[in-house]
């Protein structure tokens, strides 16, 4: 089977809203057996939706379009489906009934523009909007399928559970034989050139499946897919896939699916009945807020101290004057002091620090834009690790966050 999702608006081209929609889509599709092979975004000229709609006749089983259903002059979706279908509107009392419900519901007045959205195409099925004024449809034409959906977000999904995958699934059902399941494997502290050396194109274990290198500033995610007969199945061999890349990548793999760096962090210092504590210059509390998006750590986060001047790293920290003075704010010195002040100031049983240059200013021929120092203390180790970055400062705090949760991850594994 062949799919395709059509979004439709200006406001999409322009940058001014996230397609989230097609994500969205592509993602239900897919778990349902029916991988999409093509996402286009059109503006709302009335062509850009005709050529859509001809090559969607043509190559493929499955068209889902979103957007320019409402009831202003530039929603031209249904009038133009209507068109190209042969088709023409007829008042659906049901819909009418849905609109009126909604304002009536709000206690606001009803423009009466809204009255179109209960004109639908006599050929078309209507799927009912519990959440909106604008009514799905659905048109089947010589064993091809187009369904139209409003563009808000959470009207789209309802109806997407509600109406449209079940709808596919039952009308293509001689045909949707295989299960289509992913798993994100998590890497961090590796660079993407180094795990494929490490794990490789892994054609063999495959067997017809597919991966995916991912990286991004806090790592590389590995993305495996497989097809299969049953979701027992799937998953067996998903298993194996990832215990493959966990053999082979090693300590740098640190989770799979959506689970973030800080909820690893969490349940492994939970597990250890350890407290921790920060103290953040370069970051600039980027850790701690970090730390503290994970429900229940105040279970084992004790808090932290953003430490900007030198002054505050002094009065906070009790980093050496000394210190400061002999080897600069951006140094292993430095970075240790401050853990070291931060594990004592906060009563913890682990702390971790950031020293460095953000950028785009400040740097220098022996510590240029990039570098940060990352300090770490417990009560047997107080060690600092040396890392350069680049010249973009938004990164660099990124980056730099990250890095200082690895150091944290790898001394915490070595405590197994």
């Amino acid at each position: 089977m062949k799919t395709k999702v059509i979004a439709i608006g200006d406001e999409l081209l322009i940058g001014q809203i996230i397609n989230s929609n097609a994500a969205y889509i592509g993602e239900k599709l897919y778990a349902s057996g029916m991988p999409v092979q093509k996402m286009v975004t059109i503006s709302d000229e009335e062509q850009s939706l005709i050529n859509e709609l001809y090559d969607s006749m043509a190559n493929y089983d499955v068209t889902i379009i979103t957007g320019g259903l409402g009831p202003t002059h530039d929603d031209l979706t249904k009038p133009i489906l209507t068109k190209f279908f042969g088709d023409e509107l007829e008042f659906n009392e049901e819909v009418m009934e849905d609109v009126e419900k909604i304002f009536t519901s709000r206690k606001v007045y009803m423009p009466e523009s809204n009255r179109e959205q209960a004109m639908v195409p006599k050929t078309a099925k209507v799927m009912r909007n519990k959440n909106g004024t604008a009514p799905g449809m659905w048109f089947e034409r010589d064993w091809k399928v187009v369904v139209s959906l409003p563009g808000v977000p959470y009207e789209m999904k309802a109806m997407m559970e509600e109406y449209v995958v079940p709808g596919l699934k039952e009308y293509y059902k001689d045909r949707i034989r295989t299960v289509n399941k992913y798993r994100v494997i998590l890497t961090t502290g590796i660079g993407e050139s180094t795990l494929f050396e490490k794990v490789g194109d892994m054609k063999e274990q495959l067997n017809g499946g597919k991966l995916a290198y991912l990286p991004s500033a806090s790592g590389v995610r590995l993305r495996v897919e497989v097809q299969a007969n049953s979701d027992k199945e799937a998953d067996a061999k998903l298993d194996a896939l990832e215990k493959y890349i966990r053999d082979k990548a090693g300590k740098y793999v640190y989770g799979t699916g959506s689970e973030s760096m800080e909820v690893t962090i969490g349940r492994e210092l939970l597990k250890r009945k350890l407290t921790l504590a920060t103290a953040e210059s370069c970051t600039g509390g980027r850790i701690s807020a970090t730390i503290v998006s994970v429900a229940g750590s105040s279970e084992y986060f004790n808090g932290g101290a953003c430490t900007y001047s030198n002054k505050g790293k002094r009065d906070v920290l009790g980093v050496k004057k000394k210190t400061l003075k002999k080897h600069g704010a951006v140094s292993a010195q430095t970075a240790k002091e401050m853990a070291k002040g931060a594990r004592k100031k906060f009563k913890s049983d682990i702390a971790i620090s950031t020293t460095g240059v953000a950028g785009p200013t400040g740097g220098s021929d022996e510590k240029p834009v990039g570098l940060v120092w990352i300090g770490y203390s417990d009560k047997k180790k107080t060690y600092a690790m040396k890392f350069y970055f680049g010249n973009d400062r938004g990164r660099n705090i990124e980056r730099s966050t990250m890095a200082a949760l690895e150091v944290l991850r790898c001394r915490l594994n070595e405590m197994k």
